[in-house]
Formats: C-alpha cells, structure tokens, sequence
C-alpha cells in the first residue's frame, strides 16, 4: 500500500510537468522566433527570410528576429542551431550547401545535419541559369561545349564560391558533357557575375535572383536554365532537358530547419504557419519577382527530398574527388 501511495505521488508530481510542456507545445509560439541566415545582408537567402520572417511574425503574433551569421561555409549558423534548445525558437535558413554538400565537401564537419537539425520546410529554389558575356562569341551551349572541347588548357568558368550550388551545378555540366573546364571561385556571386559580363571568364552558373539584374540589363547571356521546366521570366531560354541534356538540372534549394529533438507537434506548426506565409498572393509575388520559386512542402516531403539530393550529389563529388578540406 506504503508503494502504491508513492508511485501515485510521483505520478502526481510528474503530472504538470508533462502537462506544461505539453501546453508549452500548443501555445507555440508564446515567445519572439530566432531566424539565422548563414550569409550577410542583402543576398537573395537573406531576402527570402526577411520578406517570409516579418509576415511570419504577423501571423502568428510574435516577433521574428532575423540575425545574420555568416563564416564557415554556413557552418557557425548551423553549429548555433544545433547546440540550441530543442523548442522551435531558433530556425536556421538552410540552403543545399548547409545539408546536403558539406557533409561530403568536408572529411570533418563541425555539426551533423542528419542528427542535429531537424527539417521544417523547403521554403524555395533558386534555378541555376548557364550565362555568358555578350562578347563572348558564344552564342548556345552548343558553342560552350565546343569551346571546352578545343581549349587544350580547359575553359575557365567562374562561381560564388568553392561548395556553392553555383559550383557544383557547372561541376555537374562538365560531368555530364565530359568536358575540360577550370574552376575560378569568387567570394559572392556579384563580383564573379562582374568579371562575366567584362570578358575575364567566359561562362558560369548563376541563380536567377542573383543574375536578374545582369541578364535585364544585357550584361550577360543566359544560354540555357538547370531546370525542368522554362522560368517564366525567361521564356525564351530553353531548359538543358530541351537542348538534350535532362541530367543537367540544379537549383540552390533554401529551407527552414530547427534543432532536432524539436517535438513534433511545434515542427508541425511551425510548417502550418510558414506553408500559409509562403501562399500569402503578396508574398508569392514578392518572391517570383526576385527570382525564387516557392515550395512549402511538409517537413516529411523535405526530409525526403534531402535524402534523394544527397545520394544525388554525394555521388558525384566523390566521383569527382571535390574537396574543401
């Protein structure tokens, strides 16, 4: 009797405390949301999260607070999220660089993005777009392969970084091409696109909200889009599928994620709230008009999605023996 009375009191004590956390879940969120953007101020990750965070933060009535910490190759923001508390109170905006490539760019790897973060929703893709200069001579792909193919030294081509999805999609032309080409990081798409559009290196790939002010403007060419399907602001542009090359397909994928051990149900709320934010007509088109192409799938959907693009990409750095160490 003496142990039934003391089980049933420590049943009571236990009680409200699983009561409180699970109200604490469903009053998510009762307290301001922590957003970290792996990047500086201003570039297109940054956008999506600043025009997503501040309608977010009307919706559900408290604030998200977008704080920049760029370094590591993303990897100080995600290192932040990974050692947070698990409550869906710091989110990381986390592109296929953070989840997907560094992980096989890298022998050591600072956090673990299967077993310390946990996915929300794929917020947006960026299309990766083949450009050119004007006065470059080339005028199709076709020209672009057999430039590389009779260039004995390798055609240059440029990129927003070594481990960018700028790299790596070129990486992934050339694999599929077989061609000999030579790879000139930058630090950023800006000044890589500069040194395009004056001549210094003939091509690269560029995501369309970074290079849609070049390519409006008639500084550079785009000669073909790594995406499925046409981009409604270029229509004449043909895909790489049209031009005979489906392989060639490649985006800089940017999502939500939080730190794993997250309950479920808070995640879940999370993406209910993020899904209706992205559908809002205002922010779909403020979104389109950059050059982002909305997604909001479930975090299942997104989990999915990383596990088929890391047996996708991992595949080909290891072929290719790309190394950031």
């Amino acid at each position: 009797m003496f142990v039934l009375r003391k089980i049933m009191a420590v049943a009571l004590v236990s009680l409200p405390i699983a009561m409180g956390a699970s109200a604490s879940a469903a009053e998510y969120p009762d307290k301001p949301i922590r957003w970290l953007v792996p990047y500086p101020a201003g570039g297109g990750s940054d956008f999506l999260a600043r025009s997503i965070g501040d309608a977010l933060g009307k919706r559900v009535n408290q604030p998200v607070v977008i704080e920049n910490k760029p370094g590591g190759n993303t990897s100080i923001a995600a290192n932040d999220v990974a050692r947070s508390a698990p409550d869906g109170y710091t989110v990381m905006s986390a592109d296929n660089g953070t989840l997907v490539f560094n992980p096989a760019l890298y022998k050591k790897l600072s956090y673990d993005p299967n077993k310390e973060l946990a996915p929300v929703v794929l917020l947006g893709t960026f299309p990766m777009i083949l450009v050119t200069s004007p006065d470059s001579g080339l005028n199709s792909v076709k020209d672009v392969i057999e430039r590389a193919r009779a260039d004995k030294g390798g055609l240059n081509y440029a990129s927003a970084g070594a481990g960018s999805p700028h790299h790596l999609a070129m990486e992934l032309f050339k694999a599929e091409l077989k061609l000999d080409m030579v790879h000139i990081p930058y630090r950023g798409a800006a000044p890589s696109l500069t040194d395009v559009a004056g001549g210094q290196v003939p091509v690269m790939m560029v995501d369309l909200a970074a290079g849609a002010g070049f390519i409006n403007g008639g500084k550079v060419k785009p000669l073909a889009v790594a995406n499925p399907e046409r981009l409604a602001q270029l229509p004449d542009v043909p895909t790489f599928a049209e031009l005979g090359y489906p392989s060639v397909v490649a985006a800089a994928q940017v999502g939500l994620v939080t730190t794993a051990g997250t309950p479920k149900d808070v995640i879940d709320e999370l993406n209910k709230e993020v899904v209706a934010t992205l559908k809002e007509p205002a922010i779909n088109k403020r979104l389109v008009d950059f050059g982002i192409q909305p997604v909001g799938n479930t975090p299942e959907e997104y989990a999915t999605l990383l596990a088929a693009e890391t047996e996708r990409w991992h595949k080909l750095i290891k072929e290719l023996g790309i190394t950031l160490d």
